[in-house]
């Protein structure tokens, strides 16, 4: 076969990853990457994602995709073979004869005919070459989209959990609001503070109900989101959904393996050598069609001038024929195209290696924030104890009357605000967690373990 062999080229890895944390394992790849929602332990996330692969309609287009790369392939190896059909034919013709008599003339045949391409040069082998890595690319821009959707699912889950944490600490925070009226309304009418203190409680206590609609709004929002995501209306899973669970939490320790694993695992890597694959044996095409193309053809059947003869033994024809052509003269087409298609190559290797650092940098990116987000979630961890302990001594102190009522308000508005940044925090390290799964390319592997045979 005339044209390049393909091999596939020497990646641009780094030998391990520049973020470092006792927390992270490099020394295997994860044993939750097939099925990394697992990790989180909670059967409704587990749930929501086992029905993606089922509902999901940009995964029926992707799957479409794929069985038309398929087809395409076997399209390609089908022109390998001789192209045989069947004919039957019946022709009457009149004309003058020499005496100037009309003479009508019949002739009836049944024929097989038969071509061949012979495929000296590899023109056809190379076609079928590029279509087996077409095919292949089509099967991880399928993979690639699973990685997403199940990705996207998992954050859709973690944001939907984390406004209703939110909500409910809200409420929390509103009812001690609604009690600290209370009080305050009680030591007013003794005489122990000024109307000063009220107004203030019930503007604190309004301020905090009036971001309850807006965190509500998000929570459905949050819903609506992962229905349609899974191929159903948007109000489908409120009965699944509407009931508090909390958010799923991080495992401590995290194994993500080595660069190198980047290769096996992401199916846009795949994707793009598959795609340097194809256009290599593309060249091969292109160069082929600079040699003499062979072709054979002929047929074997029954012709007689009598439909009453047709299926006697004189009735008999074959003919053989071997052909052969060559372009002599085209001003340069036949190279150019060669030019066109070694210069699309040199665009897919550049895009193989492009990808393959972006990948590296998408984990690296990953890890950092993943590791900078779990420091921030323990300090407003330890923002939240004390900012509880803080408002019981304020509470204390201003029913024993040693402090003005502006310092519990302090108090309460300081624990609600740290108490909000910590459930985001922990929901942010949650969907940190997904998106390093997500780089890593996990998930789809689960996909192909599952479905039926």
């Amino acid at each position: 076969m005339v044209g390049p062999d393909y091999r596939r080229p020497h990646s641009p890895l780094a030998e391990a990853w520049s973020v470092q944390s006792p927390s992270l394992d490099v020394s295997k790849s994860n044993p939750w990457l097939v099925q990394w929602w697992s990790a989180f332990k909670d059967p409704v996330l587990s749930g929501l994602i086992a029905r993606v692969s089922a509902g999901n309609l940009d995964l029926r287009q992707a799957q479409a995709r794929l069985r038309e790369a398929r087809a395409r392939r076997d399209l390609a190896e089908a022109g390998l073979f001789p192209t045989i059909s069947a004919k039957g034919t019946v022709n009457q013709s009149s004309g003058n004869g020499q005496a100037g008599n009309n003479i009508t003339t019949e002739l009836y045949s049944n024929k097989l005919d038969a071509t061949w391409e012979l495929d000296i040069w590899g023109k056809l082998r190379r076609g079928i070459e590029s279509a087996d890595a077409t095919l292949q690319a089509s099967q991880e821009d399928l993979r690639d989209i699973l990685i997403s959707l199940y990705a996207e699912v998992a954050l859709n889950y973690v944001d939907l959990r984390s406004f209703q944490t939110r909500v409910a600490l809200t409420e929390a925070n509103i009812a001690a609001q609604q009690n600290t009226v209370q009080l305050t309304q009680w030591r007013y009418q003794a005489g122990l503070t000024t109307q000063l203190d009220v107004e203030q409680a019930q503007q604190n206590l309004a301020t905090t109900q009036a971001t309850l609609p807006t965190l509500r709004s998000g929570f459905e929002q949050a819903q609506h989101r992962l229905g349609v995501l899974i191929g159903q209306p948007p109000g489908a899973l409120k009965l699944l959904l509407n009931p508090m669970r909390p958010i799923p939490v991080a495992p401590l320790n995290i194994a993500i393996g080595l660069p190198a694993d980047l290769l096996r695992q992401r199916p846009d890597v795949r994707r793009s050598e598959r795609k340097l694959a194809a256009q290599t044996a593309q060249i091969g095409v292109a160069k082929a069609a600079r040699y003499p193309n062979f072709t054979l053809s002929g047929f074997i059947g029954l012709e007689t001038l009598g439909s009453a003869n047709l299926y006697s033994a004189g009735a008999k024809a074959f003919q053989i024929a071997a052909n052969t052509a060559m372009v002599l003269f085209d001003a340069g087409r036949l190279r150019r195209n060669i030019d066109i298609q070694t210069a699309l190559q040199e665009q897919a290797l550049a895009l193989y290696e492009s990808t393959l650092l972006q990948a590296q940098r998408d984990v690296e990116n990953a890890l950092t924030t993943f590791l900078q987000e779990q420091l921030r979630r323990d300090n407003l961890q330890t923002a939240v104890d004390a900012g509880q302990r803080a408002l019981k001594l304020a509470e204390n102190q201003y029913e024993s009357g040693t402090i003005d009522f502006l310092r519990v308000l302090d108090a309460q508005r300081s624990l609600l605000s740290v108490q909000i940044q910590f459930a985001a925090s922990e929901a942010e390290v949650a969907s940190d967690l997904i998106r390093l799964f997500k780089a890593l390319g996990g998930g789809w592997d689960a996909h192909e373990t599952t479905k039926p045979s």
